[in-house]
């Protein structure tokens, strides 16, 4: 049984649906995070195809800054996603301590699969040993080719007041978060930015 391969737990974190653990597999000593879904909550919520969903797309993707999924298991009250364990924790965190980020964290910017993530938030980025992002939580995210998902219907972006805020970032973020997809900066421009340049280390950029 998988759950008797797996030792040490320790709770990482809780969330609505269940809680996240670090766990050890006892013969390869191989640390991963394992999230721990509850059944009486998939019901409650009526998530059964969010979740399917979730750990479908999540499976599929294979990039250095995606958390991977690596498999999962169930008991009679439970349902256990085995994830990559990001030693650095949330982003959230980090920003909470830094105003800015230092140039020698390293960035990692990508296009997968036609999947839309849905809820990119600070929460959900995390940072492995070296300080590499990983994004996480994939549960509010489809994988569609179809051109008739429009998503955004209005663009409302406000900068904080108690927070500097470069003005290269600020051009960035605007030019980022724009309704038009078709006006959004590219993968090759956003790369090009003078805040990209100056704030990444280009040794740590993942192509």
């Amino acid at each position: 049984m998988v759950l008797a391969r797996l030792r040490d737990w320790k709770t990482l974190g809780k969330g609505k649906f269940g809680r996240v653990y670090l766990a050890r597999e006892v013969k390869s000593k191989y640390i991963v995070a394992l999230k721990v879904i509850f059944k009486e909550q998939i019901e409650k919520y009526r998530i059964h195809h969010q979740l399917k969903r979730e750990m479908e797309i999540q499976t599929s993707l294979r990039h250095p800054n995606i958390l991977r999924l690596y498999g999962w298991f169930h008991d009679d009250e439970r349902i256990f996603l085995i994830l990559e364990y990001a030693f650095g924790g949330e982003l959230y965190r980090e920003l909470k301590k830094k105003v800015h980020c230092k140039s020698h964290k390293r960035l990692g910017i990508l296009s997968e699969k036609d999947v839309i993530h849905r809820d990119i938030k600070p929460e959900n980025l995390l940072l492995d040993h070296e300080g590499r992002l990983k994004i996480a939580d994939f549960g509010w995210s489809v994988q569609s080719r179809s051109k008739r998902r429009t998503m955004i219907m209005k663009v409302d972006l406000t900068f904080p007041s108690d927070r500097p805020v470069s003005a290269e970032a600020k051009n960035l973020i605007s030019r980022l978060l724009v309704k038009d997809s078709s006006k959004r900066l590219s993968l090759q421009k956003i790369m090009e930015h003078p805040w990209i340049i100056k704030n990444a280390d280009p040794m740590g950029i993942s192509k």
